[in-house]
């Protein structure tokens, strides 16, 4: 059950990335990027303080312009916001429209803050909306979470990367 969810939230972001790439790809620059970003927690990093949480993550971005993939790790968690929730495992998978990058730099790295919140009873989902990114692009990123465990969590959320290379 758990593996369906997460695969239905990963499918559901690439579909929608998928269906805004042509709207995007005519009026863009030569420079944007559009893809999914798919962040996957690591086991036994997370600290949950009630109204601050935080655990590891490693992330992969795939562009849908088929010209790999990048390699980033990095931290998420609510900053600000109730986090009853004892996650096992999540998977988030954002959709990624992005401006001035090219394959290969790692411009997905960067701090990224916005809103979101889960539900869960052994398989649940959430949801993420998040802006911001590095020095010389801004991402907009609607999220899809799927996780095992149990509780609920609310608040400002927060999604920071670096290359990994």
């Amino acid at each position: 059950m758990k593996r369906s969810l997460i695969k239905i939230g990963i499918f559901t972001a690439m579909a929608l990335t998928m269906a805004a790439a042509p709207a995007f790809a005519g009026n863009s620059t030569a420079g944007t990027k559009i893809g999914v970003l798919t962040c996957k927690t690591v086991p036994h990093t997370t600290v949950n303080l009630l109204i601050h949480s935080t655990t590891d993550v490693r992330c992969d971005f795939v562009a849908t312009d088929g010209s790999g993939v990048e390699h980033y790790i990095g931290e998420t968690g609510i900053g600000f916001g109730v986090d009853l929730s004892f996650k096992e495992e999540s998977t988030i998978a954002f959709t990624v429209f992005a401006a001035d990058m090219h394959s290969g730099n790692h411009k997905m790295a960067g701090k990224y803050v916005g809103a979101g919140g889960s539900a869960t009873v052994g398989a649940g989902v959430g949801a993420q909306v998040l802006v911001g990114g590095g020095d010389s692009s801004i991402s907009l990123q609607p999220a899809i979470e799927g996780n095992t465990g149990i509780g609920a969590s609310a608040g400002l959320t927060y999604l920071y990367i670096q290359a990994d290379k």
